[in-house]
């Protein structure tokens, strides 16, 4: 149990946090994992990139699938960017390669969510146990 005297580092927690919401593994980079950063970074881009290119980036779509775009949000805020190109309808996608495309790019928004969580938790224990060897 934690004593009434130990400070939780919360502002540097949810700078871990944000860490890995811009560049997926970034908060695992901070806190020297640097080989599971990479394996993130690495396995969510290959994925997300891959589903932009079975379904083009019409499948992020704010407007059209808002539970998709909120997955796919998940995996970094350059996501509304490329949400503000296709809000309009420009880049229309139909059928099995909509569905295909929605379900890889929110599948890695999921995945970079647990990876956040997983990253704070880590950073939590190295500042309140400092004695805890992670690897």
């Amino acid at each position: 149990m934690q004593s009434t005297s130990q400070k939780i580092p919360v502002v540097y927690l949810f700078f871990i946090a944000l860490a890995g919401w811009i560049v997926p593994g970034g908060g695992y980079l901070l806190i020297k994992e640097t080989a599971r950063g990479l394996i993130i970074f690495v396995t969510v881009a290959v994925i997300f990139g891959t589903g932009l290119f079975i379904g083009s980036i019409g499948i992020v779509d704010w407007v059209g699938s808002f539970p998709w775009f909120l997955l796919q949000m998940a995996n970094s805020p350059l996501v509304a960017i490329i949400g503000i190109f296709t809000k309009g309808g420009a880049y229309p996608v139909f059928g099995r390669a909509c569905e295909i495309g929605q379900i890889y790019t929110g599948t890695t928004g999921w995945l970079n969510l647990l990876t956040i969580v997983n990253s704070v938790y880590l950073a939590y224990l190295q500042k309140t146990q400092p004695e805890v060897s992670l690897k």
